[in-house]
Parts: C-alpha cells; structure tokens; sequence
C-alpha cells in the first residue's frame, strides 16, 4: 500500500503542484475551512504534516510562522522547496513512522490536511503529534468524511478500518489513488485516547469561489460533506 501511494504521488506532482492554487477542492473547500481553525501562528512553530507541494506551508511563512514540514512524495517535497524559495525546512518522510528528527514539545501547531486516510492505524502518529507539540499546543486536521466516504466507496462494513482505492482524474492523466475508509470512532478515538481533547469539529461548505468553478460540486457540497475539519488541543 505505502509503495502504491507514493508512486501515486509521485506520478501526480507536477500537475498537482500547477492546481494546487486554484483547484477547487483545496482551493476553496479544504483550505479556508482548515485554515481559520488554526491559532495565531506568528512567531510560531508549525509542523506541516504530509505538506505536499507546499501551498499550507507558504499561507503559514506568510503569516510569520516557522515551518517545517515533510511529505512521503520525494517529488512534493522538492516542490514544496521551490514554491518557498529557501523558507522554511522541508525533509521527505512517513506520516505513520516516528518523527526522530523532531524534539518534544518543539512545535506549537501541528497541521495535517488530508492526508490522514493514507495511513492504516493512527496511534502511533497521534502520539508522534502529542510528543512534538508543546502544552495546550493545536493539532489541526483535515479528513475525508466518514459518512461520505462510506457512501462513496459503498461499503458494507463500517466499524472497519478498510483498504479502498478510485481513479482520480483531475491531475492528468487517470491516476489509482489508494488509501482507508474508517469509521467516525475511528477518526475520534486515536485522537482522545492518545492525550487531546477535541476543541471544534467543523463540516465544511464550500466558498462561493468554488461554485463559479465548479457549480455541481458546489451543490452536492452545499447538501453533504466530503470532508471533516478538527481542531484539537493537547492535554497537559
């Protein structure tokens, strides 16, 4: 599974990279949703977890924060050091192995936009996340929807953590993209057993940016969920 999606990334970066300003999903979906459950970041350090091209880590520099982030994709990373000019530190690794080169309690925001369903079992990355953030410091993800991705995938056993995989066709050329569905406990649970409590869980809408973009997503969006936003802070 791990070796799939990262040929998968790889095999879509450039492109990724291109759209990633203005495609409607991240642009005007995931982004601002996630974005305003972040604290006030100047002077602050941020972890971008699994940070992609980098788009997350340039809204950040720009808001004066200190960032360092990583990406399982060699290819994302070497992107997300183009698009920042020499800001920030940018290093390729495993959301799900241990963050060796991160000191306890170093960091004051973690943040992890979908990127999440790529990983089996959260645990041991929830307890990665508590060690690096200081005290009352802010994990922020963004997930794919429980409800929605149990609808998408059309499966019949929700209580499982379950391999699934679909074409993604947005990036070029068509593009098997492998990840987990999970249920609801499944994406709250890892979180409150392992030291945070949770501090706003947001469904988003999209903005009105994305309907002039993208009109029928617009709509499904304004009726249902595709994503989950979570702010959560760590428990001293």
């Amino acid at each position: 599974m791990k070796e799939k999606i990262i040929a998968a990334y790889e095999q879509m970066a450039v492109k990724y990279d291109e759209l990633i300003d203005h495609k409607p999903h991240n642009a005007y979906y995931d982004r601002p949703n996630t974005l305003q459950l972040l604290p006030e970041v100047n002077g602050k350090t941020v972890l971008d977890a699994a940070c992609g091209p980098g788009k997350y880590a340039e809204i950040l520099l720009a808001k004066g924060a200190n960032v360092i982030g990583f990406d399982i994709s060699p290819k994302m990373v070497e992107l997300a050091k183009k698009r920042n000019q020499g800001k920030g530190e940018f290093f390729v690794h495993d959301v799900a192995e241990q963050l060796t080169r991160i000191a306890d309690a170093s960091c004051d925001v973690v943040l992890c936009a979908l990127a999440l369903h790529y990983v089996e079992d959260w645990t041991s990355t929830m307890k990665e996340f508590h060690r690096v953030l200081r005290t009352d410091g802010a994990l922020v993800i963004s997930i794919e929807h429980p409800f929605y991705e149990y609808e998408f995938f059309k499966s019949k056993k929700y209580f499982e953590v379950e391999p699934v995989s679909c074409t993604w066709k947005g990036f070029g050329s068509a593009i098997e993209v492998n990840s987990f569905r999970r249920s609801l406990s499944e994406c709250i649970t890892p979180l409150t057993s392992n030291g945070f409590f949770i501090d706003q869980l947001v469904e988003p809408k999209p903005t009105e940016e994305f309907k002039k973009l993208d009109p029928k997503h617009y709509k499904e969006l304004q009726a249902f969920p595709a994503f989950m936003c979570i702010r959560a802070i760590k428990r001293a």
